[in-house]
Parts: C-alpha cells; structure tokens; sequence
C-alpha cells in the first residue's frame, strides 16, 4: 500500500511537471546569464501567481550544503507536531555535540541550557552547524528525514552525513543532497501550507524568514519585501532557494553549482555568488514589474 501510495504520489508530480508551462522570455534571460559560468550550474524558478516556470538543469543532483538544514527542519517540526519534541522544552547542551567551526552554539558551556526552539532558530537564522547535527538527531536521524523526503515525493532530496548506507553519496555529495526542482518545490509546499499542515508549514516559513546570511540573492531585493530563504556554501558550491512575496511579485527559486572554479570566500567578489546576486536581480526586476 506504502508503495503504491507513494507511485501515485510521483506520478501527480510528473504530470504537475508537464502541466506546467514555460516563461519563455524569462527562460531564455536566464539562460544567457548562465553562459560562460566556471562550474555546473541548475536553476528552477516557478511565478506562483502563474505557474509559469523556468527550468534549466532542474534535475541535476547537486550538494545542498547548508540548504539540508530546510529538510532537518522538516523532521524537527514532524516531530513536534506528534508531540514528541517541544519548541519551549529546555535541553542540555554537551561539549560532545561540537562540531569544530565558529558556531554560536558551540561556544556554550557544557551541561547549559537553551530551549529547541533557540536551537532552531540558530540552525537556520545563523545557519549553526553545531545546532543542526544536534537537530539532525534529535529529528530521528538522517534515516527518518530522508523517509519523510521519500513520502513527500522527493526521490533525490536527502541527508547524507552521519546517516548508514549512504557514504557512498556523502563522498560525493557531502552532507545533503538534492536538485533545483525538488528544493524550490519544498520551498513552495511550505509557502502553501502543504508540509506537515499548514499551522506548522507556517512555523517553518517564519523561521525561514529570519536568514541572517544576506548578501546574496536577498541583498537584490527590497527589505520590505518578504523573503524565506536558506543558502548553502562549500569550497566548491555555492546554493540558495528563496520565497519572495511583495510589490505584486510571489515566486519561489532554486539556484544550485558545483565544480565551481572559484573557490574563493569573498562575498562580494565571488563567480557563484556575484551569479547568485544577477539571478535574483534579473527575477525581482521580471516579476515586481
């Protein structure tokens, strides 16, 4: 029945897929600002006034970097809508939780205290990964959210780190893993209330709203504008999905690279990042008019 029930599943994504239509101006401004890029780039852009779309290497796997905290996110709020977890509830903070970086969380003393709401809003407002590992577990582990990912539909959005049967992927991958098409969709269920139910996909998209990491694709768009977003960044790719709502735009987008050539942390000077900055200049400037 599980089987059975997640092929109708995919299947109502396939042909949601095909239904869509093409913004074919958009699609083709994109892809001209794509060219001579120094690494592999996909982008999926949906107009959720529309559904019109842009799709350039949509389903090509890519690293998700930090963006695996959106997932973990998603297996955290599963579990607090069971009743399992508790936003308010305090938990223990131990030195064995570290993960080596400059992490606010992982400046804390051990045994100290902080509630699992502050903990996820340093997960993905900080992007802390100390916290996320610590939410990555108490989430049920990657195994769990991997599983919820498979029952939402997403055959290649996945935690790879510290999750069995998967270091293969991690190798290749590090520590998450998906595709521009899957993250946006992901993004767009929570903005319509479609993850979990719509009080906690409203929870989510409230976290998601907080991102503190904004010099990239949110620094092309108006502070007065809504915006739930979360990035993702290694030596060698460099990823962000975002919501926008405001000015008459709505829209959600994925911009994911790998192999990229430079590899360097300049925020304002960086190939993938300055890209990041054009696409979602070039998107704002197309749907808010």
């Amino acid at each position: 029945m599980k089987k059975l029930l997640l092929s109708i599943v995919c299947l109502g994504i396939i042909i949601g897929t095909f239904a869509q239509k093409t913004d074919k101006k958009l699609q083709r401004q994109v892809h001209e600002l794509l060219q001579g890029f120094n690494g592999q780039v996909g982008v999926y852009v949906k107009n959720l006034k529309n559904g019109k779309v842009v799709a350039i290497n949509e389903d090509s796997i890519f690293p998700t970097a930090s963006m695996v905290k959106v997932p973990i996110l998603t297996g955290v709020m599963d579990k607090v809508n069971k009743g399992e977890l508790d936003l308010h509830q305090n938990l223990t903070y131990r030195d064995s939780l570290l993960y080596a970086g400059v992490d606010i969380l992982g400046s804390f003393k051990d045994t100290e205290k902080i509630e699992l709401g502050k903990v996820v809003m340093l997960m993905l407002v900080m992007s802390d990964n100390t916290a996320s590992l610590w939410l990555q577990s108490l989430a049920g582990t990657g195994k769990r959210i991997n599983a919820i990912m498979d029952s939402l539909g997403f055959q290649s959005t996945r935690v790879n780190s510290r999750t069995p049967g998967r270091e293969a992927n991690r190798a290749q991958y590090g520590w998450g893993q998906t595709t521009p098409r899957e993250m946006a969709t992901l993004m767009e269920k929570i903005v319509k209330g479609e993850i979990i139910n719509k009080e906690r996909s409203a929870q989510m998209l409230r976290l998601l709203g907080r991102n503190y990491w904004d010099e990239y694709a949110i620094s092309q768009i108006p502070s007065d504008v809504f915006v739930a977003s979360k990035g993702g960044a290694v030596d060698e790719s460099r990823s962000e999905v975002l919501f926008v709502n405001g000015h008459g735009a709505r829209y959600v987008f994925c911009i994911n690279t790998k192999n990229i050539k430079d590899q360097s942390w300049d925020a304002k000077s960086n190939e993938a990042w300055e890209l990041t900055r054009k696409l979602s200049k070039l998107l704002w400037d197309h749907f808010s008019n």
